[in-house]
């Protein structure tokens, strides 16, 4: 069985403090690139699930136990879903860093 791919930074809120910069940093033009790509992902490569978790907690900044309340599911699901959701979205923006 292939061992499950993490990133380090799962408990520091690394992640969301780097997936934020990028979409509301500064109009560098590799941040806008990386922007660009970042929204393209999320609209191709996730499941519709992790795509409504990611759109509610990044850009309505709603937090874990909102978002379980207005999609009907426990505040775990919602947390793992989007954990899923952003190891997908580093391992597509690895490729264009």
């Amino acid at each position: 069985m292939p061992r499950r791919e993490s990133y380090s930074d799962t408990y520091t809120g690394e992640a969301d403090k780097n997936i934020r910069e990028i979409l509301f940093g500064s109009e560098d033009t590799q941040y806008a690139r990386l922007k660009r790509i970042l929204l393209k992902v999320i609209n191709n490569e996730l499941t519709p699930r992790q795509k409504e978790i990611i759109m509610l907690y990044y850009f309505k900044d709603k937090d874990t136990t909102e978002i379980a309340g207005q999609l009907g599911v426990s505040p775990q699901a919602v947390s793992a879903a989007r954990a899923r959701a952003r190891l997908r979205l580093f391992k597509v923006l690895r490729y264009y860093m």
